[in-house]
């Protein structure tokens, strides 16, 4: 974690389309461009993610609904508390060796490429890109990666090496997005799709429009992580 403001990588070269003139219920909102540090966070700016496709291109993600997570709802049952109090959390300390857990052993972690790695390492070290690592002593149990841009805190993906560890650096990113300046109801923790596993936390569906209404308040505020 750094005191210094992000730093801008420079324009974007492309015009990305806005995910406001999809059709509804369209996930992918765009095809090509690059992975340039600027195109990426241009993207996030506008509600959209990059993820290849099956069949190997690049595309441009907007899910509708979108999932989401606020952090008013977060679920900690009492066995996760538990957990909690077995592991000690970090943040931004092995960003490298975080994205490297969320690549190894999963078919869902597949379109973590190469060209991912570098450019999400890119903006680690612009500070948009930040990783909350949970610890069982020396060891990197669990762990999450995924963009900040103000009060907005896009979650890219997760892992764990032990049981719980993954929910307990969910934990943690809750608890350090909740206790930032400004208003927490107007940030906004992005998930992607709500899955059973992170409904289990609290996370929900919103329609594209109404993550995009919020996506526009939560960008104005500052970030909780970095800057």
């Amino acid at each position: 974690m750094t005191d210094a403001l992000p730093i801008e990588p420079g324009p974007c070269l492309w015009l990305l389309p806005d995910p406001a003139d999809a059709e509804p219920g369209e996930d992918v909102v765009a095809v090509g461009a690059d992975l340039e540090p600027a195109t990426v966070l241009d993207a996030y700016r506008r509600g959209m993610f990059p993820m290849h496709l099956a069949s190997g291109p690049l595309a441009w993600w907007s899910p509708d609904p979108r999932g989401v997570l606020p952090l008013d709802a977060l679920r900690v049952s009492r066995s996760l508390q538990r957990s909690r109090r077995r592991f000690t959390c970090s943040l931004d300390v092995d960003f490298a060796g975080v994205m490297a857990a969320c690549r190894e052993g999963r078919t869902d972690g597949a379109w973590i490429t190469d060209e991912f790695v570098a450019t999400y390492t890119r903006l680690h070290q612009l500070g948009w890109a930040h990783s909350i690592e949970v610890w069982d002593d020396a060891d990197l149990v669990g762990g999450l990666y995924g963009i900040e841009v103000g009060g907005l805190f896009a979650g890219e993906s997760m892992f764990h090496r032990t049981r719980d560890a993954s929910k307990v650096a969910l934990v943690e990113l809750v608890r350090r997005l909740a206790g930032a300046s400004g208003p927490s109801s107007q940030r906004l923790l992005d998930v992607q799709w709500r899955t059973d596993h992170l409904g289990s936390l609290g996370a929900c569906e919103i329609p594209r429009q109404a993550y995009l209404e919020r996506l526009a308040t939560a960008l104005a505020l500052p970030p909780a992580l970095g800057g």
